[in-house]
């Protein structure tokens, strides 16, 4: 059940998986393509080059960096900010210490956000501009 939940809400990735063991620390930056397991540990950031790019981050996995991948899993421990582009899911056991930006959001029961959420789209970001623009055209000028 566990395989099938996790593939289904992020979708399949093309290319191949490479994992970061339990007990295996990683200092450095990391930039992949398909997906990236962390069970262990990465001192760094993680960036994905591929728009189906999947980052996750099991129980007892952490990453101390910031994270710029468009689908992500996290049920371990971050230290940075985590920027998605498309889907982020917290799962019980996430604790994030930094900002979250995502377009798509799913949180689970126990999962712990130290610091802010900003949704980030090219919709609301449009949006955002119209708003601006409306309320500078009806500010008087003195």
């Amino acid at each position: 059940m566990r395989n099938r939940r996790e593939s289904a809400s992020t979708g399949g990735s093309a290319g191949g998986t490479t994992l970061i063991s339990s007990g295996t620390t990683v200092k450095g930056d990391i930039t992949f393509t398909g997906q990236l397991d962390v069970e262990g540990s990465v001192v760094g950031s993680i960036q994905a080059d591929t728009k189906d790019a999947v980052l996750r981050v099991v129980a007892g996995g952490k990453v101390s960096g910031e994270i710029k991948v468009p689908h992500a899993t996290i049920n371990g421990n971050v230290e940075g900010d985590i920027h998605t582009s498309e889907r982020l899911e917290l799962a019980e056991k996430a604790v994030i210490d930094g900002d979250v930006y995502y377009n798509l959001i799913e949180m689970s029961v126990g999962a712990k956000v130290n610091g802010g959420l900003r949704h980030t789209s090219s919709v609301a970001d449009d949006l955002a501009a119209k708003r601006e623009a409306r309320v500078a055209d009806t500010v008087p000028v003195s």
